[in-house]
């Protein structure tokens, strides 16, 4: 029950970008498709839970132990640098056309501070491995589901006849806006 109640509150009530806004830049640059939204999230949820699991394990196995708790920050960031290129690599091979979609936005995920934050809250909040795991995964599909219902309004405003001084950013930063108090919704969900 305590890692449903875990994976719920990452996904939906501590939405990472809707409720805590970590990784606005790829919230709002890789949501004018669909396809590319997918293919963000699929991307973020792989770094995520990776750099999750390693960075667990650097700072439990090698920074604790030493009493280097104080590089902690560095070493993530060089962990989520190291994915990242592994993951840009891999997509370009297997999928150049969502390589080519995705353009800029895949090497900003090692800037994504959702990543580093997750990683961190790991940490800090004391969690086992297990938990983190269930932390990372569930706080990933929650960054995917931010960013395929946002993308998917914002193709269907394109087609839409919206006033012309609500075109592009503003209508994304309204619809942005709606969707985080949508999410708010959920904070009654677990009872606290």
């Amino acid at each position: 029950m305590e890692y449903l109640v875990l994976a719920i509150n990452a996904m939906l009530i501590s939405n990472l970008v809707l409720a805590r806004f970590l990784g606005i830049c790829p919230f709002l640059g890789v949501s004018k498709r669909l396809s590319t939204a997918v293919g963000m999230s699929l991307a973020v949820l792989f770094v995520m839970t990776m750099a999750s699991t390693v960075t667990w394990m650097v700072y439990h196995g090698v920074l604790a132990p030493l009493h280097l708790e104080y590089l902690r920050t560095i070493a993530f960031i060089l962990v989520i640098a190291a994915l990242v290129q592994l993951t840009e690599m891999a997509i370009q091979k297997l999928s150049p056309v969502l390589y080519e979609a995705l353009g800029i936005y895949l090497p900003l995920i090692t800037t994504n501070c959702a990543i580093l934050g997750v990683s961190i809250d790991t940490i800090e909040k004391g969690y086992s491995f297990l938990g983190m795991l269930v932390y990372a995964v569930f706080g990933s599909i929650g960054f995917g589901i931010a960013l395929v219902l946002f993308a998917g309004i914002r193709e269907r405003l394109e087609l839409s006849d919206v006033p012309k001084s609500w075109e592009g950013a503003a209508s994304s930063l309204i619809v942005a806006g709606i969707l985080s108090l949508a999410f708010m919704g959920f904070a009654g969900l677990i009872p606290g």
